[in-house]
């Protein structure tokens, strides 16, 4: 079973742990002390992050530190990727749509019916750019 990246990612408190570790490595407590948590809130944190492979923890002595794993986060972007060219080829025809009504003096109506024109494929189909 996949570790809940996204899930993981929905709560802004570990994101925010998240963008305090892309400076380098920190322990609990600087963790707890930047982002004025209780340590037991932070340590639910970082357990969730943990266990959805975003963060390791390392220990050194007493202390915990916390390093960003890059690889989990990587994970979510692989699977984001094909919205992202789904969307970047949906604004494309949107600009030469607007280009088109730019040139032709507005003579097209926002509301025109473009559904006679190639549809784009649902993000998750292959197409021959892919």
């Amino acid at each position: 079973m996949l570790p809940d990246v996204f899930g993981a990612l929905a709560n802004p408190a570990r994101r925010r742990m998240l963008d305090a570790l892309r400076t380098g490595p920190l322990t609990a407590g600087e963790l707890t002390g930047l982002l004025a948590l209780s340590r037991s809130a932070a340590s639910e944190h970082l357990a969730v992050l943990r266990e959805a492979g975003l963060v390791r923890e390392e220990r050194r002595g007493r202390n915990r530190v916390y390093h960003l794993k890059p690889a989990g986060l990587a994970q979510a972007g692989d699977w984001l990727k094909p919205y992202e060219q789904y969307w970047n080829r949906r604004l494309d025809v949107l600009g030469d749509l607007l280009d088109a009504t730019a040139s032709a003096g507005g003579d097209h109506s926002p509301h025109q019916d473009t559904s006679a024109q190639d549809p784009l494929p649902h993000p998750t189909e292959r197409t021959d750019d892919d």
